[in-house]
């Protein structure tokens, strides 16, 4: 099998992702058809199983980083991909090669051919990785959940260490008690009797929580978190404390708050699993290079575009408040495209609090796009200024060419749209002689 069959393979099958269709069943049955089938590889791994509305994706880097800077072969399971579905399965941040994602997905065929039930795209990739890391045995693994928890195709590990790093709008209608029917979903990842780091402080939630067992369980701001931060030259340097230990001026060189709250919370993690305080050798290497795309990724400098893929309100407040401090640009221009079912006018409320000049709209390439129309009427309520473009590409390139070089262009709203943003950057970069600076 080759790349592009693998690829073809795993279109074949539904794709909650791209559909945001029903949760497979509410059930497991048919992941735990498919990893028995294997021999049930998800057993060989130690490892950390991560879930939250925001923040989990950079948790699950963070942890890999400290795991792998102990000298540790160390796998990691992210979703979604920015710009190849390689970027889902890594051991020791190297991605899965294309031969390697052919040779897995060949495997995967011939198991799920031996099923009653089909398997998703979500549960073929996730049975994949469990089976790569088991077969490169790997010494520990970071598991990212797809969606809430409880019945997620990641919830057949049983993990050494849960994560839970918040809880926020995302994935509901906001009916009734929203937030604790996320919190228990989000809680199903929870293993009795084993650590749990709690990122999210809200004490209304706690019971929820600890209505799982776990032991210890950590909260931030309680048992560990940021005691400073300070801005430095491409990041930030923080001071760190937990249960095993502080960690003092350690150097990331990542930025915002909330990119602090996760390391806290990473840290902990790892230090829970190995059961000792990690070095700050440890800390410091794993931190200062960290580089994470579609989160304030800088992909140009005149002018400065910045690619931020916040998708709900918590993920769009936190770029809002990082922005000020770390681009300053004279002006700012927004490129904005998302999915649903989210609501826009969420979102938009949050990004009006940039004051952008000017805000271009267009409908993502994806199924579950918000129409372009109904995201201008969203920022026409909010008073901002407003233009609709017919994709990606041209609204990327409106906003380039009405920029200066001072100014600041942010193309936010959904991972999807990512991709596209960057390829119109590079292909600026391209076609005009050295005047734009990517």
């Amino acid at each position: 099998m080759e790349f592009r069959d693998a690829l073809s393979f795993l279109d074949g099958h539904v794709n909650l992702e791209a559909t945001a269709g029903r949760i497979h069943g509410l059930s497991l049955e048919a992941i735990r058809g498919l990893v028995g089938s294997m021999g049930d590889p998800q057993a060989d791994l130690a490892a950390i199983h991560v879930t939250g509305t925001n923040g989990k994706g950079s948790v699950v880097a963070m942890a890999g980083a400290l795991l792998t800077a102990t000298g540790l072969r160390v796998g990691s399971y992210t979703s979604p991909h920015v710009d190849t579905i390689r970027e889902r399965i890594k051991i020791s941040g190297e991605l899965i090669s294309e031969e390697e994602f052919a040779d897995l997905v060949a495997d995967l065929a011939r198991y799920a051919a031996t099923l009653d039930d089909r398997p998703s795209y979500f549960e073929l990739l996730t049975a994949g990785a469990f089976l790569w890391f088991s077969n490169e045995a790997v010494d520990a693994a970071v598991v990212e959940v797809g969606l809430l928890g409880r019945f997620d195709a990641t919830n057949v590990i049983e993990s050494a260490v849960s994560v839970i790093t918040n809880i926020g709008f995302d994935h509901t209608d906001g009916a009734g008690e929203w937030r604790r029917a996320i919190a228990g979903e989000k809680a199903g990842i929870i293993e009795s009797g084993r650590p749990l780091v709690l990122g999210d402080t809200s004490v209304d939630l706690l019971d929820i929580f600890v209505a799982e067992g776990p032991d210890p369980l950590l909260v931030r701001g309680a048992d560990f978190g940021v005691s400073s931060s300070s801005p430095a030259v491409g990041g930030q340097v923080l001071d760190l404390f937990g249960p095993f230990g502080r960690h003092d001026e350690v150097y990331m060189s990542l930025h915002g708050a909330h990119q602090a709250d996760n390391a806290a919370v990473a840290v902990t993690a790892v230090e829970a699993m190995l059961g000792t305080e990690l070095g700050d050798d440890v800390v410091s290497e794993a931190f200062a290079d960290l580089t994470f795309p579609g989160r304030l990724e800088v992909v140009s400098n005149r002018p400065l575009v910045v690619l931020d893929a916040a998708h709900n309100p918590e993920a769009a407040r936190s770029l809002v408040e990082t922005v000020p401090d770390v681009f300053p640009g004279a002006r700012r221009i927004l490129v904005l495209g998302m999915l649903g079912p989210r609501a826009p006018s969420l979102v938009v409320a949050e990004l009006a609090r940039l004051a952008p000049d000017l805000v271009l709209v267009f409908t993502a390439p994806s199924p579950r796009a918000v129409p372009a129309e109904e995201l201008e009427l969203a920022c026409r309520k909010q008073g901002l200024e407003v233009e609709t473009a017919p994709d990606v590409t041209e609204a990327v390139r409106r906003a380039v060419a009405l920029a200066d070089e001072d100014d600041l262009v942010v193309v936010t709203g959904s991972f999807y749209v990512l991709p596209g943003a960057r390829g119109a950057v590079e292909g600026l970069a391209r076609s005009d002689g050295g005047e734009f600076e990517g």
